[in-house]
């Protein structure tokens, strides 16, 4: 008897030591940004100084950040892969390839972190060099110069045309030829921008909304419009999910979702509970960068609320935004880890931890 009851608590432990790997629901992430100083990817120290804070702090999957502003760090025939160069000169070898080997030797799950429709400054990107402008999402101002199709202080690429969808697919299908051995992908910038919603206008975004439903002039408050701005990051979503799950089937596909959720509804046009319920992804982590408590607990929970799968819903806790208030973090992650209707709680970012190392006292302390 007393056999069988150790042979079941070692099974227990086992299950509990492999269960993200093994694709089953992770209670604690972290992003790994390249836009940290130094970035991770440039050192092979970094790279084992971030596993071993992982293990310390019980983080079951890091979501590393491979695809920033049509910057590449992986060999890419869409993004500029000079970062990839860099890092792959400084370090000798691959260096995702040696962060996946570390944190599988360690018992942690790595995602590709990829920013699909954000070129966020970079006016050097390959893709404007390729399409010019008319790639880019465009509101209805005058258009003098490049700058003038800034969004939110960023250039967004238009989510309803053909060419970025086509480009979009092909670096993800980069990354995951690249590394075979990745755990799944996090598909981020899955979305208009959120400032202002008077965008969608360019041209081919327009010519296949006038084709489809015979509407010929556009009134932005249009029902019908906002319907097909809606539709147009679904489709893209859907398209990305299928490629990487051709190549990869089984891959955990996940997307990033606004907070609050009028936010996300009303102005990135992203129908992320539709995303879970219709299975389209595996989970979807919310951006919840709230600095007060309270309406970060509010948000949550009002979240969650809108699909049936509360359990796919994991929190994104804005370290970043935090760094000189740790005590107000602390709450936030403390208040992510307790709630009752399950999900994961993702720090953003671990550079934010290196750099204001208080901020990681809730994951390094047990209660």
């Amino acid at each position: 008897m007393r056999k069988s009851a150790l042979c079941c608590l070692l099974a227990g432990i086992f299950l509990f030591q492999t269960s993200a790997r093994s694709g089953e629901v992770f209670r604690r992430g972290l992003f790994v940004s390249v836009i940290q100083t130094p970035p991770v990817l440039s050192s092979r120290d970094a790279i084992r100084k971030l596993i071993d804070f992982s293990k310390k702090a019980k983080v079951q999957v890091l979501f590393v950040q491979l695809y920033y502003a049509n910057k590449a760090w992986f060999l890419s025939t869409v993004g500029d892969t000079s970062p990839y160069q860099t890092c792959l000169k400084s370090i000798g070898e691959d260096p995702t390839a040696l962060l996946i080997r570390e944190a599988h030797a360690a018992g942690i799950e790595v995602h590709a972190w990829l920013n699909m429709c954000s070129l966020n400054n970079n006016v050097a990107a390959p893709l404007l060099k390729k399409y010019g402008p008319e790639i880019l999402t465009q509101d209805l101002s005058p258009k003098r110069s490049l700058q003038d199709y800034k969004i939110d202080n960023q250039f967004f690429l238009e989510p309803g045309d053909p060419r970025v969808r086509r480009e979009l697919v092909t670096v993800v299908g980069e990354v995951l030829q690249a590394y075979p051995d990745l755990d799944g992908i996090q598909l981020d910038y899955i979305r208009y921008p959120d400032n202002h919603p008077v965008y969608g206008y360019g041209r081919a975004n327009v010519e296949r909304y006038q084709k489809t439903t015979g509407v010929l002039t556009i009134a932005n408050s249009d029902p019908a419009w906002q319907t097909w701005k809606r539709r147009q990051v679904t489709e893209l979503l859907e398209q990305l999910v299928k490629s990487a799950r051709g190549i990869r089937p089984g891959l955990r596909v996940s997307a990033t979702g606004c907070m609050p959720y009028a936010r996300a509804r009303h102005e990135a046009f992203q129908d992320w509970p539709s995303w879970i319920d219709r299975g389209i992804v595996d989970f979807i982590t919310l951006m919840n960068y709230s600095p007060e408590p309270a309406q970060f607990e509010r948000w949550n929970k009002q979240a969650k609320s809108k699909t049936i799968f509360a359990a796919k819903v994991n929190v994104g806790v804005g370290a970043y935004k935090l760094v000189q208030s740790p005590e107000v973090f602390s709450k936030e992650y403390r208040d992510c880890e307790d709630s009752a209707e399950g999900g994961a709680c993702v720090v953003f970012h671990y550079g934010s931890l290196v750099e204001a190392p208080e901020l990681a006292v809730p994951l390094l302390t047990d209660r």
